[in-house]
């Protein structure tokens, strides 16, 4: 007698095997009028378009990119605008301590 367990573990190994082929046949199943795209999508175009071009590098920009001086400039004033936003959140959580002592 086969067990239900191994009934249950047979039909799902079967499914598994079905479903690889099915799917790929995806693109075809896709353009079926009952099964594929919703009503309300857009309709696909009657030409393929083509691929981006990947290999074509932008142009160069106008302007050059920032000098070592800049860069030091605003790495710095960031530095200092993270400094001056951690004292502010230390103060704050050292007000908010002192006010409810038991929240420890």
């Amino acid at each position: 007698m086969i067990s239900t367990a191994r009934v249950k573990v047979a039909l799902v190994a079967g499914a598994l095997l079905l479903a690889l082929p099915v799917g790929g046949c995806s693109t075809s199943i896709a353009d079926l009028p009952l099964i594929g795209t919703p009503a309300d999508a857009p309709a696909r175009p009657k030409e393929v378009g083509a691929y981006p071009a990947v290999h074509d590098l932008p142009q160069d920009r106008p302007e050059a990119a920032m000098d070592a001086a800049e860069r030091n400039k605003v790495s710095s004033e960031l530095i200092a605008a993270r400094d001056r936003q951690a004292a502010i959140a230390a103060a704050e959580a050292a007000a908010a301590a002192a006010k409810n002592p038991a929240a420890k």
